[in-house]
């Protein structure tokens, strides 16, 4: 069976928002890490209606959530096609790898900073 683009705007657009929601479900549903993240964006939105956080606040936190699960969405899509590529060991693709996963470990510790930066006053 053949791929054929659709062409026309907003089927077309339709179409691709179906594949990003798709694609979003398996995040949540296959991937640990995704789960652990979502469950820690869920618990700091409970977090901000307790702390009755500002505008400003709620705009920083929910950016630096989805900075953190976008970059961790990137980081399992080249795993997975490394993977692929690649089933077996190989240095370079451990590397390819590493680098990836060193991308969501500079989103979690900027979140985790923004996090810091916003709860820390509300327990002084």
């Amino acid at each position: 069976m053949e791929f054929e683009k659709d062409t026309t705007f907003f089927t077309g657009r339709l179409k691709s928002m179906g594949f990003a929601v798709k694609g979003a479900v398996k995040l949540i549903t296959t991937e640990h890490s995704i789960m652990v993240q979502s469950s820690i964006a869920l618990l700091l939105v409970f977090a901000g209606f307790y702390f009755k956080i500002s505008r400003e606040e709620w705009m920083l936190q929910i950016l630096a959530s989805g900075l953190v699960l976008s970059i961790e969405g990137l980081n399992t899509a080249v795993e997975k096609i490394a993977d692929f590529i690649h089933p077996e060991y190989h240095k370079k693709i451990g590397f390819i790898k590493d680098i990836a996963a060193g991308s969501v470990f500079f989103a979690a510790i900027t979140a985790l900073l923004i996090g810091l930066i916003i709860y820390i006053p509300k327990f002084t």
